[in-house]
């Protein structure tokens, strides 16, 4: 346990599994607040308990984040828990075609699957921004880290092609937030994962360096976005890919 992000609040979605489970846990060894939301209820409260035992301060919250009024609630109930939210980590997302077991091809994907991504990947960051960078603003401070993907940045073919648009679409979210917030002494940064091993079919991806990552490579570069020694980075996408775009290239 440090001291790093004490008095710090953060606002972690798909708080249940993966690089935001990491996260959080991480976050929490630091000192900071973490409020952990995901629609998996035994997912989430698990990831918390284990924080609280651990001797961190964990809030697992289950909400949709497709929903405005999930996500305004679960901000509301983290505000009355842990006081202002510091820093937003928009990590939920997938596939479309993995997540929801269907992995036609784009042109006979079912719509209802586009949908799907379009609503977790994009809209549900959107929302969680639109509810959440406001009272950053007014305190003038704050931090939002969207998470965008490799396949956003090399295109995707198959049933990839949504989640390639959807992804891609966190550029242009972190830009404009960077440009609301920085008066305001707001940031916002987009964080592009290559392979990860979240997955074990992650480990077949080539890159340069010859693997995939590590989860806590990518949670330890987030942290060091949300921590004062980024204070002058704003606005910026950083691939974090083992040079898997020097290979597709």
């Amino acid at each position: 346990m440090t001291s790093e992000f004490a008095g710090k609040t953060a606002f972690i979605t798909g708080g249940a599994s993966g690089m935001a489970k990491l996260a959080g846990r991480e976050l929490a060894a630091r000192g900071a607040n973490v409020a952990l939301i995901d629609v998996n209820r035994e997912g989430v409260e698990k990831t918390a308990a284990k924080i609280t035992e651990n001797g961190g301060s964990a809030l697992p919250l289950v909400a949709d984040i497709r929903r405005y009024a999930d996500v305004e609630n679960a901000v509301a109930r983290t505000e009355e828990k842990f006081g202002a939210v510091d820093i937003l980590l928009n990590v939920a997302g997938g596939m479309s075609g993995r997540c929801c077991h269907n992995q036609t091809s784009f042109e006979k994907l079912p719509v209802e699957v586009i949908d799907w991504g379009i609503d977790v990947n994009l809209r549900g960051a959107i929302y969680c921004c639109r509810a959440i960078i406001g009272g950053m603003m007014e305190r003038r401070s704050g931090v939002i880290i969207n998470f965008g993907s490799v396949t956003g940045e090399e295109g995707g073919g198959g049933s990839a092609v949504d989640y390639a648009a959807e992804k891609s679409a966190m550029n242009g979210l972190t830009k404009s937030l960077a440009i609301l917030g920085a008066p305001h002494n707001v940031r916002c940064c987009c964080v592009i994962p290559g392979p990860v091993l979240t997955r074990p079919d992650m480990a077949g991806m080539k890159t340069l360096l010859g693997r995939a990552a590590e989860p806590i490579e990518l949670v330890d570069f987030v942290l060091y976005l949300c921590s004062d020694k980024a204070a002058f980075i704003t606005g910026s996408s950083h691939l974090v890919d083992g040079a898997r775009m020097l290979v597709r290239g």
